[in-house]
């Protein structure tokens, strides 16, 4: 496989292309790598990010020739403050502050404050720049590239929000040294979606690879972080606003949202609801025969490797019913499912018994 590591990458979307700097240092190239900040500029953080980072990108900052007004709020950590009250104190504090619409809105931290930041920066004055500075692996690899910004509903994930594309997208992957065991491998779970759905070789990379980067080596991962993006950067130029090709990315997602939102958006975390999605929704691939059992095993076998869980909670079917209607993949009222159909490509269907589909969460939980 070419490597992918250390070249620059651009989402391109006309008018609104934007870079994904990828490497290690980048924090403290903040002035460098944004020369292009406003004076007034928002950091949306949370209380685990902030003592680690925040320093350094406000010093970054104080680097820059512009001086600039600088202001912070800190969320508390966890999915569960991704909602529509941290929503409204986030405007509250760009208000407060009278920022106008030529300020920035700086997302530092995982997958929660960027979303949030995006929707945040989306509805301000109807609209102002924003940047990703993620601090995640899962953030890494997926939410921060691709302008899907939202908050949660208690009814399901996601639900409220915009898309909105960052103006540029910094990964320092310095920040993956502070990562817990179980966030670092939540990350894993995204990095692999991307070789099932779309490249073949990738997966077989990941095989290879996967003892190196469980074990955090910096070459390897760096590597897994800019091909993952790469191919996220292709299907959205593709595809920005999911119409199309752009909903293979979400495989395992209609399976970990409800695992998520059934478990109150905290037992679970977004990885591992993904993983054990991914396998149900292979699992249900080689009922209807659309991949084999080979691959399926595949599957299976590279999820455990990389310290994922590949069984669900136990929920009762209609619980799994409730929240997967809920999916905003449902479309004329019917459950639409990401498929992977070999190793390396995938399909979205609608076409699938109820019955398949229960009998094949039952088989792995």
């Amino acid at each position: 496989m070419a490597s992918h590591a250390n070249k620059p990458l651009m989402v391109q979307l006309a008018e609104r292309s934007y870079p994904i700097h990828i490497g290690s240092g980048l924090l403290n190239q903040i002035s460098t790598l944004l020369p292009q900040l406003p004076p007034q500029i928002f950091i949306l953080t949370n209380t685990t990010v902030a003592p680690l980072y925040l320093a350094q990108l406000q010093q970054s900052l104080a680097e820059s020739a512009t001086e600039h007004q600088v202001v912070v709020h800190q969320l508390a950590d966890g999915e569960q403050y991704k909602s529509l009250e941290s929503f409204a104190e986030v405007m509250n504090t760009l208000i407060g502050a009278s920022f106008n619409r030529d300020c920035a809105v700086l997302a530092l931290g995982g997958g929660v404050v960027g979303d949030l930041a995006g929707f945040a920066a989306a509805c301000f004055q109807r609209g102002v720049d924003f940047y990703q500075i993620p601090t995640t692996l899962l953030a890494d690899v997926d939410s921060s590239v691709g302008g899907k910004t939202a908050v949660n509903h208690p009814l399901g994930k996601n639900l409220i929000g915009a898309f909105y594309q960052p103006q540029a997208v910094v990964i320092d992957t310095d920040c993956l040294n502070t990562l817990t065991e179980r966030d670092f491998h939540s990350g894993l779970a995204e990095v692999m979606k991307y070789g099932i759905i779309h490249d073949a070789e990738f997966f077989t990379w990941l095989e290879t690879n996967a003892a190196k980067l469980v074990a955090r080596d910096s070459a390897a991962l760096t590597e897994a972080i800019a091909r993952s993006c790469a191919i996220k950067a292709e299907v959205v130029a593709l595809d920005e606003r999911e119409q199309g090709v752009r909903a293979l990315l979400n495989l395992g997602h209609t399976f970990g949202h409800a695992i998520e939102a059934a478990s109150h958006y905290g037992e679970w975390t977004h990885g591992e609801a993904v993983a054990a999605g991914t396998v149900i929704a292979s699992n249900l691939a080689m009922a209807m025969q659309l991949i084999t059992a080979s691959d399926f095993r595949r599957i299976v076998a590279l999820t455990k490797a990389l310290g994922l869980p590949v069984k669900p909670p136990q929920l009762a079917w209609d619980t799994w019913l409730s929240y997967m209607q809920r999916d905003k993949k449902v479309q004329a009222g019917k459950l639409r499912f990401v498929l992977p159909t070999a190793i390396g490509s995938a399909t979205v269907t609608s076409q699938v018994d109820p019955e398949l589909v229960k009998a094949a969460i039952a088989d792995v939980s």
